[in-house]
């Protein structure tokens, strides 16, 4: 049987959670009246074992071992799946552009949604900024703690797909796993998603900017503009 099955089998099971050990699995069906007639705990736990006490046909050392491994497994792969999500249980209230990231992270996260973020802002020193972001790349190199917590504000950077400097003039294009960069095009910058091969145009003229593409403009207090692009892959579960 797989671990997969294993854990699937036993996840209900909460009896074997209970106990420490086999030691103590075994005990927990030893009555006082064993103890009384048998007065030995070691020679009480082996006739348990063999079926002469308890009630049902108890576990082997082995089947209790496996089953307390498959629930345990399935305990934690409940914990991971509730913590998967950095902006879980985050109050967001009046950080607009934040909701909008958190209300796109799983669908990022489990691709059947790829989103990419044009920043306008100022950096640290002062100076303006923009830039195209992949949302899901992202996701997938950084944790987003961070930015949902607000200890940290989300910048692009010369390593995102698009990075553009207005005072130095500091311009960077790279391809990322989910976008290929076309930036030698009459009409302005586009992406191509690698996966479905369609083009997302991200010029601000177009009403529409592509095949299975939204455009949404984010209001926000915290940077000059922010534009996201969502586009649907319409990827098979």
């Amino acid at each position: 049987m797989s671990d997969e099955n294993e854990i699937n089998n036993n996840a209900g099971d909460s009896t074997i959670a209970e106990y420490a050990t086999y030691e103590d699995y075994l005990d927990s069906q030893i009555t006082p009246l064993d103890m009384y007639y048998l007065e030995d705990k070691e020679l009480a736990r082996q006739l348990v074992e063999l079926g002469y006490r308890g009630t049902g046909e108890p576990l082997k050392r082995e089947e209790f071992t496996s089953k307390k491994k498959a629930a345990e497994m399935f305990r934690l792969s409940k914990h991971n799946a509730t913590k998967v999500l950095c902006s879980q249980d985050k109050d967001l209230t009046g950080y607009p552009f934040l909701k909008a990231l958190a209300e796109r992270e799983e669908s990022n996260r489990n691709g059947k949604l790829m989103s990419i973020i044009f920043i306008r802002t100022h950096n640290s020193k002062g100076q303006e900024i923009s830039g195209y972001i992949d949302y899901a790349h992202r996701l997938k190199i950084e944790s987003f703690e961070q930015y949902f917590s607000r200890k940290k504000t989300l910048l692009p950077r010369p390593s995102d797909m698009s990075f553009y400097n207005w005072e130095t003039q500091t311009c960077t294009c790279n391809a990322t796993p989910n976008f290929q960069v076309i930036a030698d095009n009459e009409s302005g910058l586009l992406f191509k998603n690698k996966r479905d091969r369609k083009i997302i145009n991200v010029d601000p003229k177009e009403t529409k900017p592509g095949d299975n593409s939204t455009r949404t403009e984010i209001p926000t207090h915290e940077y000059i503009q922010v534009v996201i692009y969502d586009h649907f892959t319409r990827r098979k579960n």
